[in-house]
């Protein structure tokens, strides 16, 4: 039998501003992300007969879903509804198997579906600071572009080459220095990066990945809530439940003052906090972005102010 017609999820969050909103609904959160998985997969991905005049669904039925996780219909039926209790972990793993999840999205369905094991301590909800030593850290790493983001892609630290690299964040409110806000309200960062889509389709299964740990941050809530209503990119992507866990790769870039930049990323998790973590940038050697950031690095604070014109984004 052929699935019912799936919602459409809609973010919950404060107005536009506001450093506060409802949770994210857990419930929901868990269904649509189930039912996206599942209509990404056709029958011919997991070996089953594709009898495709007759369907009326993208993707697996329920029914198959469940065969190829070994649970009964209406088992699947309840969790794919948000009901997510009392589900074991072998039974989350056949389910993720079946869905051919990756790590991420494991850990992400696995979040979801039992947030009483992954709850977070009262501190979660307190402002994020970055050490005083690792500030001093990013301050020493001469010619090497670093930042620090939290919770929330919230950016926390960062030294004078990431500024010049990326823009002045010091110029910016407190609440406007967050990688969410600068890739989908600053037009500048559509510049910026070359591979603008990527970056964005990242930052939100940043995002999504964050909301799956800690589904009643009101903050977090209310950011989406904002950028759903001031981005029609971010609702598309946001819509999408993709996750992702930072990793490391290649940015390019088209940088104002210098021109192209290719760069190659590096993410490391703080070993005393999991909730923020330390991203570093560096170019081949030799190259012409490896020259390019050496240019950057001897115009200091001309091209700190010259860099990405960050409030000129608006």
């Amino acid at each position: 039998m052929d699935d019912q017609p799936e919602s459409d999820l809609r973010p919950q969050g404060g107005a536009p501003g506001e450093g506060a909103g409802p949770a994210l609904d857990r419930r929901a959160e868990l269904s649509e992300f189930l039912r996206s998985r599942r209509a990404r997969l056709k029958p011919d991905d997991v070996g089953l007969p594709d009898f495709g005049r007759h369907r009326r669904v993208p993707g697996l039925r329920r029914e198959e879903l469940a065969q190829l996780a070994g649970v009964s219909v209406a088992y699947y039926t309840r969790l794919e509804q948000g009901n997510g209790q009392n589900v074991s972990a072998e039974i989350l793993d056949a389910i993720a198997s079946a869905l051919r999840l990756t790590d991420a999205e494991s850990a992400h369905l696995s979040h979801l579906a039992e947030p009483r094991r992954h709850r977070k301590k009262p501190s979660a909800r307190q402002q994020q600071r970055a050490r005083g030593a690792l500030c001093r850290l990013l301050d020493s790493m001469e010619g090497v572009p670093a930042y620090v983001v939290g919770r929330r892609a919230e950016i926390l630290a960062w030294n004078r080459m990431a500024a010049a690299v990326f823009g002045d964040w010091s110029e910016l409110p407190a609440q406007e220095r967050n990688w969410a806000r600068l890739v989908f309200l600053k037009p500048d960062y559509r510049d910026l990066f070359v591979e603008w889509d990527q970056k964005a389709s990242d930052i939100v299964a940043y995002l999504r990945m964050d909301a799956g740990c800690r589904p009643d941050d009101a903050r977090l809530s209310a950011l989406v809530g904002e950028l759903s209503v001031k981005s029609q990119d971010f609702r598309r992507l946001w819509a999408r439940h993709d996750v992702k866990e930072k990793s490391h790769g290649v940015k390019r870039l088209c940088h104002p003052l210098v021109g192209d930049l290719s760069l190659s990323f590096e993410t490391f998790m703080l070993p005393d906090d999991a909730e923020q973590s330390m991203v570093t940038y560096h170019a081949e050697p030799e190259s012409d972005s490896a020259e390019a950031l050496r240019l950057l690095a001897s115009w200091g604070a001309d091209a700190t102010r010259a860099g990405t014109a960050v409030p000129g984004g608006q």
